[in-house]
């Protein structure tokens, strides 16, 4: 009898959640002003220098660009005032480029992840591409405190990656140093947990924290940041993490060369000396949250407060209804029960003009 003997991976021919960004304006039809507010991009476009920079190299195109990223790893060393070495960076196409290397360096068939739901979507939809388990250990609460018992409690010897977004994506709310404090005190060395920062620019509360304190003393933690966000590079899509020496230099085994485009490296470069637009983009944004919360507090509309670029509200309505209703108005958002949010709905915090828009719009949404 002939072995019936399969051309597919059994786990990739499973139905699984696949992550899908936001609509584009391009996909929108609607006539009049649209404000995109479902995205979480920079309001005020990208950093002037990182445009600047872009112009200065549009005439080599035809020129391959850099073979690795080390002049990159190396301005992010002298970004993080030399705390961190180049190797301790890598790089890749965009944020989520980051989190798909550390799945391919660290996850596989049998070996299995936690998550903590309500979560961004790649931090599962992309393990179980590579046939690893994803255990789900959900935020607490209304405020999303982080199950550290639940947490250690599903750790085995299987286990190889914890994903923490902090601030969160989608709530835009965050992890107390202390509670990660506690989750580090007591991970095995076999494991790594993962710290997506890439919000952290407008984290305002005492007690956050970034993985870089871990990171200087040695422990298996990964930072995950973008220049999608706070610099305004997100069609640029370039990533970048910094952990230990050791781990920084495996998983750069899995870059290709020419990894970054030329465009993309000299905007991510110039965009690091940009402190001024960091300071405009991160004040536009802190205005803006004032503004919202004080309308929606007008409006009796439920809400978090946010330590990101957005809000996540519960509107009075289905999500998706809810969505159809400010699209007609012009105004751009996101559901995210997809991201284990189910009801509530992402905004972007955007110009004052954008703001007054969504506002505008839910004020006079019909009941």
């Amino acid at each position: 009898m002939t072995k019936d003997i399969s051309l597919f991976k059994p786990h990739l021919t499973k139905e699984s959640p696949a992550y899908k960004g936001g609509k584009t304006t391009n996909e929108i039809d609607f006539d009049g002003p649209l404000y995109k507010l479902s995205s979480n991009e920079n309001p005020l476009g990208a950093s002037p220098k990182a445009i600047e920079a872009i112009q200065k190299h549009l005439q080599n195109l035809h020129i391959y660009p850099d073979r690795t990223d080390a002049r990159l790893r190396v301005g992010l060393s002298d970004f993080y005032q030399k705390k961190l070495t180049a190797d301790q960076f890598f790089t890749a196409n965009s944020g989520v480029g980051i989190l798909e290397l550390i799945v391919h360096a660290f996850l596989g068939e049998g070996l299995e992840c936690i998550a903590t739901n309500p979560a961004f979507l790649p931090y599962i939809s992309f393990p179980l591409k590579v046939g690893a388990i994803v255990k789900d250990v959900p935020l607490l609460g209304r405020n999303y405190e982080l199950d550290v018992d639940g947490i250690l409690n599903n750790i085995n010897e299987n286990t190889r990656v914890i994903w923490l977004c902090t601030p969160n994506n989608p709530t835009g709310t965050y992890l107390p140093k202390k509670d990660i404090d506690r989750l580090l005190a007591q991970v095995p060395e076999h494991v790594v947990v993962i710290l997506d920062e890439v919000y952290y620019q407008f984290a305002t509360a005492s007690d956050y924290t970034t993985a870089l304190p871990y990171v200087l003393d040695g422990k298996n933690v990964i930072g995950v940041n973008s220049f999608s966000k706070a610099y305004g590079l997100a069609g640029l899509r370039v990533g970048y993490a910094y952990s230990t020496p050791k781990i920084a230099r495996y998983i750069s085994k899995l870059q290709r060369p020419f990894y970054i485009n030329s465009l993309a490296l000299e905007a991510s470069l110039a965009a690091l000396q940009d402190t001024e637009f960091i300071q405009k983009t991160v004040q536009t944004v802190n205005d803006g949250k004032k503004y919202l919360y004080a309308e929606f507090d007008k409006l009796g509309v439920d809400y978090w407060k946010s330590q990101a670029n957005f809000v996540t509200i519960r509107p009075d309505m289905e999500d998706v209804l809810f969505e159809e209703k400010m699209l007609k108005s012009g105004v751009m958002v996101r559901p995210v029960a997809n991201f284990g949010a189910p009801g509530c709905v992402r905004i972007t915090i955007g110009t004052r003009e954008a703001n007054e828009a969504l506002i505008n719009a839910m004020g006079r949404r019909e009941q």
